[in-house]
């Protein structure tokens, strides 16, 4: 009789967005307001796929912080002004790059902060919050900080 595989962590409840560009995970984060949702929606617009909006499950495998969507929520998102509306949705990706919507972001940066999540480091890049978050700018910050997979 063989022993049973170890059991995986339990998976932490984050209150943020992800989507997937081309693989990797983009964590969405900031306080209420911030554009979180109209951020992940332009970048859906561009090709991303929605993980999760305002709650993703984060957990170490391997190595790398995998997001996944919330079950209560999966498949949905708030836009403001219309609701909680049905997306396609993926169901797992690994976390390139967390992007933090913050009003005290830097205007330049010579590289990444980081952040630990889940035991796991992840580069963090932070972004002025606007009325509509650039897609573009997140788009860029995966490009040229966000992890290799």
């Amino acid at each position: 009789m063989t022993a049973a595989p170890p059991a995986a962590p339990p998976a932490l409840v984050r209150q943020a967005g992800c989507v997937a560009i081309g693989g990797r995970g983009l964590l969405i984060e900031g306080e209420p307001g911030t554009g979180k949702s109209m951020l992940a929606l332009a970048l859906i617009d561009r090709g991303a796929e929605l993980i999760g909006d305002d709650g993703v499950l984060i957990g170490a495998e391997g190595g790398r912080l995998i997001a996944r969507p919330h079950p209560r929520t999966r498949g949905l998102m708030e836009v403001r002004n219309l609701g909680l509306l049905p997306f396609a949705c993926r169901s797992e990706v690994p976390v390139a790059l967390v992007i933090a919507l913050d009003p005290a972001a830097p205007r330049y940066i010579e590289e990444p902060g980081g952040i630990e999540l889940a035991g796991v480091p992840v580069p963090l890049v932070r972004i002025w919050p606007q009325d509509a978050p650039p897609a573009v700018k997140a788009e860029l910050a995966l490009h040229h900080y966000g992890l290799q997979f």
